[in-house]
């Protein structure tokens, strides 16, 4: 069986002495009603023979309609309970969360009705403080926001 590779991008902005990063919550009916850990980067599947930071920013733009600008700073890859693999880098940017503009996908619901309905991959985004992200986003991504935090510490 062959390895899921995603691509992502996290948006982070600076706030005087605090960061802020923008998280995003996945859309349709199995998530309406999940807030504490079921948040996410902005991130999808990278197409066979495609350079993994051209997706995540093709994925960062499709899901929330904002543009994403270098330096892209590389926050490694993850290994999801899936067996999926993710990887994601960080820039420094600003949107309104009232913005979003995300790409539709399509699926049966009610389940065994036989009705098709469209959905937002993403629903809604926010800022969140490092700890509150923490909370907030899948489990399995939280190591991210270590991450961040480090290689903003160490550039000072």
């Amino acid at each position: 069986m062959a390895i899921v590779r995603s691509a992502g991008l996290l948006m982070f902005r600076r706030r005087g002495a605090t960061v802020e990063v923008l998280l995003a919550h996945p859309g349709g009916p199995f998530w309406s009603r999940r807030d504490a850990a079921s948040w996410t980067l902005p991130k999808g599947e990278i197409d066979e023979g495609e350079d993994p930071l051209a997706a995540a920013r093709r994925e960062f733009e499709e899901e929330t309609g904002f543009a994403s600008v270098p330096p892209f700073l590389p926050l490694g890859e993850l290994k999801q309970k899936s067996g999926k693999r993710i990887t994601a880098w960080a820039f420094e940017g600003d949107a309104d969360p009232q913005r979003l503009v995300s790409n539709p996908f399509e699926m049966e619901w009610p389940p065994r009705s036989g009705r098709t309905q469209s959905f937002p991959e993403i629903d809604r985004v926010a800022w969140f403080g490092p700890a509150e992200a923490r909370a907030r986003l899948l489990p399995g991504q939280a190591p991210f926001i270590d991450a961040l935090e480090a290689l903003l510490a160490a550039a000072g």
